[in-house]
């Protein structure tokens, strides 16, 4: 079956399109706003290999969101570049943890940003994103279980610079120990909605797209609990609510009148 043919019989079951419309909006506007993040960070890392590679990470991560954004063109949402910069803060669907801000300041206005935020953040992130994908690898929808192979070949990449970066910084000064401690702890009380699936979750399930929210927890905990050596003292929860459900913070906002500018300045532009 082909790709067209596959959203065709997708588009003729309702159910079946709601759910996996939901998971695409998920995947896509979270690495949509994680590469945003990541790419405030240029010329800003601590050392020249860190800048080439995290920007070369960031550009792959924009290219994920790009894939996804495309098969919910497939599938009647609308034009890509309009559901990535047109569609307002209560309609993404992207984690809130994932749209915190770096740190103080501004890109171009001194900016103070907290390399241990980004650290943490994206070794959580793409230690999920890592079960997230093996998961809908073998999931009903074949073109998105065939991008998620895709996504996987670079994304272990990805995992892997940030898996050393927290090894480093667990394994360093006093100082680095405790600023990783502390957006650790941080992480907890904000991480939950990162491990949901949204109000769609029990038909994701049901139509085979991927497994259950308790499963992509575990296998998470597992992975992350491998490597981390800071115990939480606290339970994972939402602290800012749940972007699955359109609840986000000024952050967002923020990010999206970034990304927006160049797009907004001609929306009829090929780039």
């Amino acid at each position: 079956m082909t790709q067209k043919q596959s959203a065709t019989q997708a588009k003729q079951d309702a159910s079946y399109l709601k759910a996996l419309t939901e998971l695409l909006y998920q995947l896509a506007d979270d690495d949509l706003v994680v590469s945003f993040r990541g790419s405030e960070w240029l010329g800003l890392a601590p050392h020249i290999e860190a800048d080439v590679a995290y920007s070369s990470i960031t550009q792959n991560t924009m290219g994920h969101a790009v894939l996804y954004y495309n098969l919910l063109e497939e599938l009647d949402a609308g034009a890509a570049d309009v559901l990535a910069h047109e569609r307002s803060p209560e309609e993404r669907r992207n984690a809130t943890y994932l749209e915190k801000r770096n740190g103080e300041g501004a890109y171009f206005e001194e900016p103070y940003y907290d390399w241990a935020l980004t650290v943490v953040r994206n070794y959580l992130y793409e230690a999920f994103k890592k079960v997230k994908l093996e998961a809908v690898s073998n999931g009903s929808y074949q073109p998105l279980a065939m991008v998620a192979q895709k996504v996987l070949m670079e994304q272990t990449y990805h995992l892997a610079h940030w898996k050393m970066w927290i090894k480093q910084l667990q394994g360093s000064t006093e100082d680095a120990q405790t600023r990783i401690q502390s957006r650790v702890e941080e992480a907890w009380n904000e991480f939950q909605d990162v491990l949901e699936l949204g109000s769609e979750a029990d038909a994701m399930e049901e139509h085979q797209l991927i497994c259950g929210e308790d499963t992509l927890k575990e296998r998470w905990l597992e992975e992350v609990s491998a490597t981390l050596t800071v115990t939480p003292t606290s339970p994972l929860s939402k602290k800012y609510g749940s972007g699955r459900n359109g609840e986000h913070t000024a952050d967002l906002e923020q990010a999206l009148q970034t990304l927006a500018e160049v797009y907004n300045s001609d929306k009829e532009a090929i780039w």
